[in-house]
């Protein structure tokens, strides 16, 4: 879960500097053009190619805009760069900065530069005043067009924030949970770890979703002799406590490159893949955890029923005074696709259709892609996660947890199962691994200190 804030970016500056650019070079150019121009023609048939430029650029902007839904990732946009060929090299400069609304900016402003220029120096055979009325009417006309589809978009798709840490896979720092660093909070045993492994080729590699890196590195820290000396370099994939969130890390253990995956249970799509590929998943649960909905502290409401829930997510409710709070718009984030907490989501809905999530924009590549946005703590927003991520990994005093039918997300309702949405953290293995630590190393983690430590990293135990 991560709460952006606003800036503005070296790209945006640079864009901005550009387009101030261009303004200043239209008007020099439409004042050099008006000192020395001799054409006698009339009002109208001398002001209309001067004019003709900055319309088609607008009008050719506000059509495209209606086609593509205001996205600039979409692959009509080359029509309008081309259309403008003069202005190619920053059209691509600005494709590949990710600032592709410039590529419109650069066009608009040397124009409406130019033009404007002109018509302040040129007093000769100047247009009627209708006319100068009627092309002023069309340029906001289509300016209006373009910034409805604009805001209309702005409702659905979000500008991106990204994730700081672990190449942009994880919004939560992970270094103090590294079984490389010498000061990690990890938990420790009193004692010596039941079962060891002291060679490399012997330890099971170790990757999954992001709430549980603190749980499988704490395991690893405990069993695995000198890990923090074995696992200690650059490689992402030669690690053997490895993160690459839920999605990547599901793949690896498909293709083999991973033992043990740690997360919530599999999605449907990522079953009918193992399936698909004859691998048989084999799901050891290891601790409980909750999977808890939150939302702005100033959020007068404090529990929503399950049905709530589902008319939310379904997008029958949608407004928070149809769930007792105030008359506001609900921003109900989702998660993306074959994520741990988007797979019970799913769960949850049970046969409800989800509707469809926020977007964002985000940049890859010199191109615009949409994804599934992640959670702004605006105060009228409604997001969920795991527990132990909310309170442990990523604290917020700006959310606040919400009781489902009145029952809060604590340890002890948690551990009595009556919160109603306890969910298992499992530890997720290939029938076919050859590997013969895998089997012990499971019963470990099922034992009394794998129990123990489960519990000290924030999670409720399987077994107690």
């Amino acid at each position: 879960m991560t709460v952006g804030y606003v800036a503005v970016s070296a790209g945006e500056a640079g864009g901005i500097i550009g387009a101030a650019g261009f303004l200043a070079g239209g008007i020099g150019a439409g004042w050099y053009f008006a000192k020395h121009d001799r054409n006698e023609l009339n009002g109208y048939r001398k002001y209309f190619p001067v004019f003709l430029p900055l319309f088609l650029t607008v009008f050719s902007a506000a059509i495209l805009m209606a086609a593509t839904k205001g996205h600039f990732g979409n692959d009509l946009w080359a029509v309008f760069i081309f259309l403008f060929f003069p202005f190619l090299p920053n059209s691509f400069l600005s494709v590949l900065g990710g600032q592709l609304m410039l590529a419109f900016f650069a066009p608009f402003a040397y124009f409406l530069g130019f033009q404007g220029a002109y018509l302040a120096v040129d007093k000769r055979n100047r247009p009627k005043w209708k006319s100068v009325v009627a092309g002023a009417v069309s340029i906001a006309l289509s300016l209006a067009i373009s910034a409805f589809v604009l805001w209309q978009r702005s409702q659905t798709v979000l500008p991106s924030y990204g994730f700081k840490y672990e190449n942009g896979y994880s919004s939560v720092d992970l270094t103090p949970y590294y079984v490389t660093n010498t000061s990690n909070i990890l938990p420790k045993l009193n004692e010596p770890a039941d079962f060891s492994l002291e060679k490399k080729e012997e330890m099971p590699i170790l990757d999954g979703a992001e709430a549980a890196y603190p749980v499988y590195a704490a395991f690893a820290n405990s069993v695995y002799k000198d890990i923090g000396a074995i696992n200690d370099g650059n490689e992402k994939y030669g690690e053997i406590v490895s993160f690459t969130n839920t999605i990547y890390a599901f793949e690896r253990l498909l293709s083999g490159e991973v033992d043990i995956f740690f997360g919530a249970q599999p999605s449907e799509d990522q079953k009918r893949v193992a399936e698909s590929q004859g691998k048989e998943l084999l799901l050891t649960p290891i601790g409980k955890e909750a999977f808890v909905f939150f939302v702005n502290s100033k959020n007068p409401v404090d529990s929503l029923t399950i049905d709530q829930i589902k008319g939310i997510y379904s997008g029958r409710i949608t407004n928070w005074n149809e769930a007792g709070g105030g008359n506001d718009k609900i921003r109900a984030f989702q998660r993306p696709e074959g994520s741990g907490s988007q797979t019970i989501m799913q769960v949850i809905m049970k046969g409800t259709p989800l509707m469809d999530p926020l977007k964002e924009e985000v940049m890859g590549m010199g191109d615009i892609m949409e994804e599934v946005a992640s959670y702004r703590n605006y105060k009228n927003s409604l997001g969920y996660s795991f527990r132990f991520f909310t309170t442990g990994m990523n604290p917020n005093k700006d959310i606040k947890l919400l009781a489902i039918n009145d029952v809060l997300p604590n340890a002890e309702n948690i551990q009595t199962g009556s919160y109603p949405y306890v969910v298992n953290l499992y530890a997720i293995t290939l029938k076919d691994n050859p590997k013969k630590t895998i089997e012990p190393f499971l019963g470990w983690m099922q034992g009394p200190q794998g129990q123990k430590l489960v519990e000290e990293v924030g999670y409720i135990p399987f077994k107690k």
